[in-house]
């Protein structure tokens, strides 16, 4: 049998500003669902870039009064830089004007689409928005302005090169309505659907060189133009895989991968739903299997973008409130569908509320109850139990153990009849492998992270059901039957916040590393408790809150 091959990517963003909220919450989702099957066994590669070669940087880099190629780099490695403070495992990143694969890759993409006879010369005249890099037709203003960004469209006439779109309406609508091409959440799929049952017109796919300002990459064989931004960005996904050179990675990630899976913000669905399979139909390649798609973040009921002048750095919320905190927000927040309202508050309520008062102490608990009663050490399980190892595993259990969706893994605790009342909390760890693995096929994060919150209910709730201070009260007043009452207990306990750490690591994974350590057994005994998070403290009425600064429009 051969192990899978998943392939994951974000969008590649504009570099006109600097990272925001929106572009986080997009590589959290990304970020989780690599971790998630490489702990199944997957061979995963998740790649993510910087789209360089866009009107919008050149303008905003005119406007700052600094040098394009210095622009674009500094604010490019803005980007790049998430890696750390948002606890990110990327494979690859591409940066469209900087790395030798992506020209190469889209010449080639350019030269197979005009073999197939898709590609032509004509003039033409529209409503051009510079901050979508998209024409619109009247019929798609709003109020005569850009539906995205609330802007006046420019008026544009110039001879371009176009893409034959129209081609290719019906055996999208195919693709997509078999469910071939997989887009989620089906409110979106909708969409797209819709859109081409309209009538899809044909693509202009290249600018003049003069309007570029000569910034981008040159259409093959016709040096006064230069390849639409979108045409560009969009072929990194395969660029980056050595598509020019037809490398070892094509073959791997591409054409011979399982899944093929893009996540991107519902303001660039067109884009990738219907001129991105276009453009790899025209050219002979396999089409993304599956197009994961997130609506808009708000910040104070505002949209974050840079038309509306409001943005949040994730670089700076990591550093103020943590890396966990910030991550655990976007994963237990955002909806599947429907934009959410970001508000500091709403941050550190989620953060107080679930991580330090809820798994953070509950961790802690238990810790400190295995020293204040048993000094350390984890009471022997018994042979239905499993045996403690040194490194803080217990054989036998089948906890945590990732099986398909709707199973239970069979934990083989096997203490119920000791410990009445703990049938809750075994069935949330028995069920939580099952209910993450079908979560997340289905692209459903805050449905994920609840089965791993049933853990953290189901095990205050059996502390405050038990009450293992009183069992131990017991115990000293000479009940041998509290004494093996609360070695269950403490074993229950400790194995829960195990399964604990063993979930939560595609979601958290610097917790997951903290909880496993301290519920491991060295030398005989565990590590003494250490708080997990701190309490964040809310700030004063008329405190300075986190640095905002424009950013980028869209979740690109």
């Amino acid at each position: 049998m051969t192990t899978p091959h998943i392939y994951v990517t974000t969008t590649i963003p504009y570099v006109n500003a600097r990272p925001h909220l929106g572009f986080a919450l997009e590589f959290v989702q990304a970020d989780v669902l690599a971790r998630f099957h490489r702990r199944r066994g997957d061979r995963v590669r998740f790649q993510t870039g910087t789209d360089d070669n866009s009107l919008k940087n050149v303008l905003a880099a005119e406007a700052a009064g600094v040098p394009v190629r210095e622009f674009v780099d500094r604010n490019a490695e803005a980007f790049v830089a998430l890696r750390e403070p948002l606890a990110l495992e990327v494979d690859d990143v591409i940066r469209t004007s900087r790395d030798p694969r992506h020209r190469a890759g889209v010449e080639r993409l350019w030269r197979a689409c005009a073999d197939a006879g898709d590609l032509y010369r004509r003039h033409y005249e529209g409503l051009y928005c510079v901050g979508c890099e998209q024409f619109y037709t009247p019929a798609e203003l709003t109020g005569g302005r850009c539906p995205e960004h609330g802007t006046e469209p420019q008026r544009v006439a110039e001879e371009n090169w176009f893409f034959r779109l129209s081609r290719y309406a019906d055996r999208l609508h195919e693709l997509i309505s078999g469910g071939r091409l997989r887009i989620e959440p089906a409110e979106r799929r909708n969409e797209v659907l819709g859109f081409i049952a309209g009538g899809l017109q044909d693509l202009s796919v290249s600018r003049s060189t003069a309007r570029a300002r000569g910034w981008g990459i040159p259409v093959p064989d016709d040096p006064g133009q230069v390849v639409y931004v979108w045409w560009d960005a969009l072929g990194n996904y395969i660029t980056a895989l050595d598509y020019g050179t037809d490398g070892e990675n094509h073959r791997r990630w591409w054409t011979g991968s399982d899944r093929r899976i893009h996540l991107v913000g519902k303001g660039v669905l067109r884009f990738h739903a219907v001129y991105w399979p276009a453009m790899l139909l025209s050219a002979g390649q396999p089409l993304p299997t599956d197009i994961v798609v997130h609506d808009y973040l708000t910040a104070n009921g505002r949209k974050i973008s840079k038309s509306s002048g409001v943005t949040v750095d994730p670089a700076v919320l990591a550093g103020e409130y943590g890396t966990d905190v910030v991550r655990w927000w976007l994963l237990r927040e955002v909806p599947r569908v429907g934009d959410t309202d970001f508000t500091v508050d709403r941050l550190i309520a989620r953060g107080n509320d679930e991580l330090a008062n809820g798994l953070g102490n509950l961790v802690n608990r238990v810790v400190a109850m295995v020293h204040r009663y048993r000094d350390g050490h984890v009471p022997a399980a018994g042979s239905e139990t499993g045996t403690e190892t040194e490194a803080g595993t217990a054989t036998g259990t089948g906890i945590g153990a990732e099986t398909e969706p709707g199973t239970e893994v069979k934990t083989g605790i096997g203490i119920e009849a000791d410990a009445p009342g703990s049938e809750g909390l075994q069935v949330a760890c028995r069920q939580a492998p099952g209910l993450i693995h079908a979560a997340l096929t289905d692209f459903e994060f805050r449905r994920a992270t609840a089965a791993v919150w049933a853990i953290v209910d189901e095990a205050n709730r059996y502390i405050n059901h038990i009450r293992p201070w009183e069992l131990a009260k017991a115990e000293r007043d000479g009940d041998f039957g509290a004494t093996a009452q609360l070695d269950a207990v403490l074993v229950l306990l400790i194995r829960a916040c195990r399964v604990l750490g063993d979930q939560l690591t595609p979601f958290l994974p610097d917790t997951a590393t903290r909880i496993a350590q301290q519920c491991a057994v060295r030398d005989g005994e565990l590590p003494d408790p250490r708080p997990l998070f701190r309490r964040i403290t809310v700030p004063e009425p008329g405190s300075t809150p986190p640095p905002q600064h424009d950013d980028i429009e869209s979740n690109r």
